[in-house]
């Protein structure tokens, strides 16, 4: 067992695929001699060369779009998004050919590639640097999208998805970079695509993924002070959703709420409301509730904390919830 913060957790897994297969290749802009603006890359520039490690020039769409070729040939590229409103250069590429070219050529050519984006707010970042736009890619048929919230799964989860035949967006929420945890590498995990119930409850269940979890987690605690029981499930991954575990806590509780950084407008919860009212029906007891962003741009960070979702707020919609 070893101690890691997620941002070494990441590095450590990025290790472990670059010793793996020769073919594992990391791009990005001030990812080698600098090892990131959050040090996730520190040292494999050093250990692998500027061959496997390549600091690129501030183009995001060059990056993207110069992965796609190595993809085709055979590598396995890993791209790093600087921050997560950074991406947009690169959306074109994303959404037009990242996401398309395996159904486009009938499965003549497939896309293996990993778009790490460090997202959500909470670190006193200017504007650009604190989004949330998980959305526009779990919209986008022919892209995978799973996200972190542990060193645990930081470390597992970036090795499944450099294994995987198919593109996947990787979020990372970069406020949690910091945390550690114990990783045991010698450990067996869950498959790249399957939610997590962290804590076990039977009165309310809270959906989180990424930044929020550790806010579901605090809000579970506070609420058991209240004889209150609230069950937390870890999405994990965004597209494709787990919906089997997710229908088997909503139908247990009865009552869910959903936790998300980005904005509550057509926000992942807005899926999730729909499939577990289709699905769940007649096992709820309140309508699937919503805990997310404003619908403003992401504001200056001196005001930020009332704008992220905070235990508060969640508390305040699991009492709605209950009062149905």
């Amino acid at each position: 067992m070893t101690t890691l913060t997620m941002a070494k957790a990441i590095n450590a897994g990025l290790r472990r695929a670059l010793e793996a297969d020769p073919k594992v290749v990391l791009a990005g802009e001030d990812i080698g001699k600098l090892g990131g603006v959050f040090r996730v890359t520190e040292g494999l520039q050093k250990d692998f060369g500027e061959g496997r490690v390549i600091d690129s020039p501030l183009a995001e769409s060059g990056i993207i779009g110069t992965a796609v070729g190595m993809a085709i040939r055979g590598y396995r590229p890993v791209c790093e998004i600087q921050f997560d409103g950074f991406v947009y250069p690169a959306f074109d590429q994303i959404v037009s050919q990242v996401a398309k070219l395996r159904y486009r050529t009938r499965g003549a050519l497939s896309i293996p590639m990993v778009i790490r984006i460090p997202f959500g707010g909470g670190i006193g970042g200017v504007e650009h640097h604190s989004e949330s736009p998980e959305s526009y890619f779990v919209h986008t048929a022919g892209l995978k999208v799973v996200s972190c919230a542990t060193p645990v799964d930081a470390y597992w989860m970036i090795q499944q998805a450099i294994a995987s035949d198919d593109p996947v967006v990787f979020l990372e929420p970069k406020r949690r970079y910091h945390e550690r945890a114990e990783v045991d590498e010698a450990a067996t995990p869950l498959p790249l695509h399957a939610a997590s119930v962290l804590r076990e409850g039977r009165d309310v269940t809270l959906l989180a993924y990424g930044p929020t979890v550790k806010v579901c987690l605090d809000a579970a605690v506070a609420a058991a002070d209240e004889g209150r029981d609230l069950e937390v499930v870890d999405l994990r991954s965004l597209s494709p959703l787990d919906m089997t575990t997710v229908a088997a806590s909503a139908q247990k509780t009865g009552r869910v709420v959903v936790v998300h950084e980005a904005p509550t407008t057509l926000g992942l919860g807005s899926e999730l409301a729909a499939r577990i009212t289709e699905e769940c029906f007649y096992s709820l007891e309140a309508p699937v509730l919503r805990v997310g962003g404003f619908d403003t741009p992401y504001p200056p960070s001196k005001v930020e904390d009332g704008y992220l979702p905070d235990l508060d707020r969640v508390l305040d919609v699991v009492d709605r919830s209950l009062a149905y």
